[in-house]
């Protein structure tokens, strides 16, 4: 059973998100939280949930505060998110925090039950006009994915390994040994270079390559790059 989580304060609308999504997933189960802490009372209980559905403007949150708490506490959580703003930088900034997802609140119904199922599928859903923001949604993807990744140094491919595992930068940091400042560099340059906006979307294009580990290619391209 599919599970999903609705953050927001608004009743009205936390009861219409409720109905997209069993549009899609009839007995979906849905739970509901009006603030950031209410949903990480829901979410330390240990209920798995495979999506939450955060709204940027919460009592307890501004702009993209509640996300990144959510981020920071549970990482591996797909957070989608569904606000009335829908202005390009936003939706720009929210992907490249690694929002796995952006549905503006005038989105149909049914088109919400649509992006939700996307989102499901590891796949990054976006407002019609931003649909080939990233670049990667186009036929020649993988060809243009794979130049990028040459372009990668054995750092930054290792890098991209942890994210693709689910680490975070403090912790990639940790397993690297390097400043998290350097990280966050590295990390910038990697999106970069495969013209890709967000961490969540790196994973999800790496992964439609079949690459079963990046450090091996980095050891690879390290090693060619010694001098003989």
């Amino acid at each position: 059973m599919t599970s999903f989580l609705i953050i927001d304060d608004h009743p009205l609308f936390r009861e219409a998100l409720g109905n997209a999504i069993r549009l899609a997933h009839p007995t979906a189960l849905i739970f509901e939280a009006m603030s950031i802490q209410g949903a990480i009372h829901i979410l330390s209980s240990g209920q798995e949930i495979d999506l939450a559905l955060l709204d940027l403007t919460l009592p307890d949150a501004v702009g993209f505060s509640g996300f990144l708490r959510l981020r920071e506490a549970y990482p591996r959580l797909p957070v989608a998110i569904v606000s009335s703003h829908d202005e390009e930088h936003v939706i720009v900034e929210a992907l490249s925090l690694g929002a796995a997802g952006y549905l503006p609140k005038s989105t149909s119904k049914r088109e919400i039950a649509q992006s939700i199922d996307r989102v499901l599928s590891g796949l990054t859903s976006v407002p019609d006009k931003f649909q080939f923001a990233g670049g990667l949604s186009k036929p020649d993807s993988q060809q243009a994915l794979r130049a990028g990744l040459q372009e990668l140094t054995p750092q930054q491919l290792r890098v991209l390994e942890l994210i693709r595992r689910g680490f975070q930068n403090k912790q990639i940091a940790g397993e690297l040994r390097l400043a998290e400042s350097t990280v966050k560099a590295h990390v910038t340059e990697i999106l970069r270079k495969l013209n890709l906006f967000s961490r969540n979307k790196a994973v999800v294009e790496i992964s439609k390559l079949g690459l079963t580990n990046l450090e091996s290619l980095a050891a690879s391209r390290a090693d060619r790059s010694r001098p003989k």
